[in-house]
């Protein structure tokens, strides 16, 4: 039986032409220039390439698995999936916000301007915004700080209010201050001050809804504050969106590597995070 192709032939961006596809193909895989790689602090990096029109059409909360080049004489077998950090389409570049910790991430951070990035995407499923929406809060950990940037930019391009909650160990882990200011408030929460605890955060998320400012929420990074922001949202009939961040082999769906246990209606079923998420409905994510 005939299938449909879910991936292009191979696109070198800025010197492959653009050939046109007989159907519409929601991926491809493309070597993408690199346009700038630096270090945000010790643990971090962001990774700026230049990007084909296809993965220019990326939407909040996909992502691209890319093929990171070995850090020493051993192979790397599987590509590593990240997300989006901002997308820059007048400039025609994607960006990316990661953690260096593990092989492949440590392969990535060698590569350098000018260099080729292999990546396949866009993948997933992203965020979406109802347009009745007047204000949104994004509450973010860690990385999960890059994936609440593109959202958080469509919101601002729409005419939505954004608050962002930054969540850190301290004050150089609060990354993309500048681009969350962009879109609305920023306000840090510290580990080394003690703002980041729990009961805390939950006092600004009540201020923000007696204020009216919150009409749904988005977050990624803590599996603790997800479970707040899912306690609260469910006691104010808040809607929300979670990312969710999970160990992937393929990206593609086959290998279900990536399933995680959700409940919809009271009922417990299995989804794969690559291909019904990584965004889904706060209130069917169970945790992870």
């Amino acid at each position: 039986m005939a299938t449909e192709p879910f991936t292009s032939a191979p696109v070198m961006v800025g010197r492959s032409a653009a050939a046109p596809e007989p159907r519409p193909i929601p991926a491809e895989e493309s070597l993408c220039p690199v346009i700038s790689h630096s270090w945000v602090n010790a643990e971090y990096r962001h990774l700026v390439v230049e990007a084909s029109p296809k993965a220019l059409a990326v939407t909040p909360g996909q992502f691209f698995n890319l093929l990171c080049p070995s850090p020493d004489v051993g192979e790397l077998f599987f590509r590593r999936p990240q997300s989006v950090y901002r997308i820059d389409r007048p400039k025609g570049r994607v960006e990316f916000l990661y953690k260096c910790v593990g092989r492949g991430t440590r392969g990535l951070a060698t590569l350098k301007a000018g260099d080729d990035l292999n990546m396949v995407g866009p993948l997933g499923v992203g965020f979406h915004l109802d347009p009745t929406w007047r204000h949104i809060v994004v509450l973010g950990r860690g990385v999960g700080i890059a994936t609440l940037g593109p959202i958080s930019q469509l919101a601002k391009d729409n005419g939505v209010g954004v608050t962002a909650i930054l969540s850190a160990r301290d004050a150089d882990f609060v990354m993309a201050g500048a681009l969350f200011a962009e879109a609305g408030e920023v306000v840090s929460v510290l580990d080394t001050d003690g703002t980041s605890a729990v009961d805390n955060v939950e006092k600004i998320l009540d201020g923000l809804i007696a204020q009216k400012r919150a009409d749904a929420f988005f977050t990624c990074g803590s599996n603790r504050l997800f479970q707040l922001m899912k306690r609260v949202g469910r006691a104010n009939t808040i809607p929300g969106q979670v990312a969710m961040e999970q160990v992937m082999a393929c990206g593609l769906g086959p290998c279900y590597v990536c399933v995680r246990t959700f409940e919809v209606d009271g009922k417990k079923e299995l989804r794969r995070v690559c291909i019904e998420g990584p965004v889904f409905d706060m209130q069917e994510a169970v945790g992870w």
